[in-house]
């Protein structure tokens, strides 16, 4: 089928599943899970996938599912479109008829738009599938915003069994973009995440007797402060470093000095090599403070997602068929976030393309931003999630 008219083909079938698309984006968002957690919503999904008659196998590194689309010729190409489904511990505070259910739980990350828009994909492509040659496999994931996460225990589970696709495409709602674009950029896109877990042990006491006693709090404060040096002293300038803590668990109270304090932060980094120079100073002067307050300091620093790497021809093919279905004019660069993605862990093995598409509009300008309780999309992005994605697969199956 002519580009022109693949495109002409998909818009209509746009306006044809829109509403039920829309529905199910709803009927999520009220319902959001927990990262791995997702039992209702992968049940959902199946059922979706059931009454569809597209076949999938499910319970994958969790309540992973993994449905497959065979065209004409299954093994001339494949591909695959991923979709996260978990949600966020957030209370939500938006006035809609479709507000979360469940106390403090949020899809405050957009990835019920993901999942709706990844089920309207796949009722397309299964009604076109005389039409194309290839495969198309749809991963429906969990745990992206939990350690150790639910792309890296999809792969140890032996995900791509039967088959192994030629690259990989995500995408991700972004409220910085306005509603109908989509935005792309080669090379390294989001940062590495680790997790730093410390416990600051020493002799608490009387508040009004610190001569007596080890002042953990101080020693703990003091490790905060001290670690700065990370990022302002020792990492490479040209190099962004994010060295943030935001727990610090002091249970002691106006005159009483605890025997022990918590602190846990996150290590942000766009390059490996100073990611590992960062995570071994951490240890060094979290421990060396606390030694010179008379404390021990007990660390933990949990390896999280590396570097996020879009391959560059991929990413050039998805801007220039995006071009062909959106128009030049709504297909935009993003700029590097610090922000990280277990998608990495697919980006490690197959080429792939993590894009966004917005979701801001006149409608909703004042609600917040990704990981805030007002967090809500234009709901005609769905459109374009699910148009351009579904273009997108089609023209990678072709060969060219």
């Amino acid at each position: 089928m002519k580009a022109v008219n693949l495109k002409q083909h998909i818009k209509g079938q746009i306006e044809v599943i829109y509403s039920e698309v829309n529905q199910i984006y709803k009927h999520l968002h009220q319902n959001p899970e927990l990262s791995f957690q997702e039992k209702e919503t992968a049940a959902f999904i199946c059922n979706f996938l059931e009454k569809e008659n597209i076949p999938y196998r499910s319970g994958i590194g969790g309540y992973g599912i993994l449905a497959t689309i065979k065209g004409k010729d299954p093994a001339v190409r494949v591909i695959a479109l991923r979709a996260d489904m978990d949600a966020l511990p957030i209370q939500e505070e938006n006035n809609i008829p479709y507000c979360s259910k469940k106390a403090g739980v949020m899809h405050a990350c957009g990835h019920d738009t993901h999942t709706a828009s990844l089920l309207g994909v796949a009722k397309i492509l299964n009604a076109m599938k005389s039409g194309f040659s290839g495969t198309v496999l749809l991963i429906f994931q969990p745990g992206e915003e939990k350690h150790p996460g639910g792309a890296r225990l999809m792969l140890e589970d032996n995900i791509f069994a039967e088959y192994d696709p030629e690259i990989i495409i995500a995408q991700h709602a972004f409220m910085d973009l306005p509603a109908g674009t989509v935005g792309f950029r080669a090379g390294t896109v989001m940062a590495s995440a680790d997790e730093i877990h410390l416990v600051i042990k020493g002799k608490g006491g009387h508040a009004a007797m610190p001569h007596l006693l080890n002042d953990t709090v101080l020693a703990g404060a003091q490790v905060i402060v001290s670690m700065q040096q990370v990022v302002s002293r020792l990492s490479n300038p040209f190099y962004p470093l994010v060295l943030s803590f935001g727990k610090f668990i002091a249970n002691g109270a106006t005159n009483i000095i605890p025997d022990e304090i918590f602190i846990s932060g996150t290590l942000r980094s766009m390059n490996e090599k100073e990611r590992e120079k960062a995570k071994v100073a951490v240890r060094r002067i979290a421990v060396s403070t606390a030694e010179a307050y008379g404390c021990e300091c007990h660390i933990d620093v949990k390896d999280g997602y590396p570097t996020v790497y879009n391959n560059e021809k991929v990413t050039e093919k998805a801007i220039h068929y995006s071009e062909e279905y959106l128009g030049k004019e709504n297909v935009l660069p993003y700029p590097v976030r610090m922000t990280s993605e277990d998608f990495v862990f697919f980006s490690q093995k197959y080429p792939c393309i993590f894009y966004r598409f917005g979701v801001k509009s006149e409608r909703n300008k004042m609600n917040g931003s990704l990981h805030t309780s007002s967090f809500l999309i234009e709901e005609e992005a769905l459109k374009t999630a699910v148009g351009n994605m579904a273009y997108l697969a089609i023209r990678f199956l072709e060969k060219e």
